[in-house]
C-alpha cells in the first residue's frame, strides 16, 4: 500500500474516532465536520491505492 494511502487511512480512522467523542460529548455540529474529513479521506485513500495499482508493479508511483 503506498505511504499516503496509509497516512490518508490513519487520518480516517482518527476522524472517525474523533467523530464518535464529539457526538458522545454532545457536541453534533462538530460532529458532522469529522464525519465529512473521515470521508474525504477515505476517497483519498481509495484514489491512491488504484493509482498505485493502475501504475503496477513495475513503475514506481511518484508521492
Amino acid at each position: 500500500m503506498p505511504r499516503l494511502a496509509v497516512y490518508a487511512l490513519v487520518v480516517c480512522l482518527l476522524a472517525v474516532a474523533a467523530a464518535v467523542v464529539s457526538f458522545v460529548e454532545g457536541s453534533a455540529l462538530i460532529g458532522v465536520v469529522w464525519i465529512l474529513l473521515a470521508g474525504l479521506s477515505s476517497n483519498m485513500t481509495w484514489y491512491y491505492v488504484r493509482r498505485a495499482r493502475a501504475t503496477g508493479p513495475d513503475t514506481p508511483a511518484t508521492d
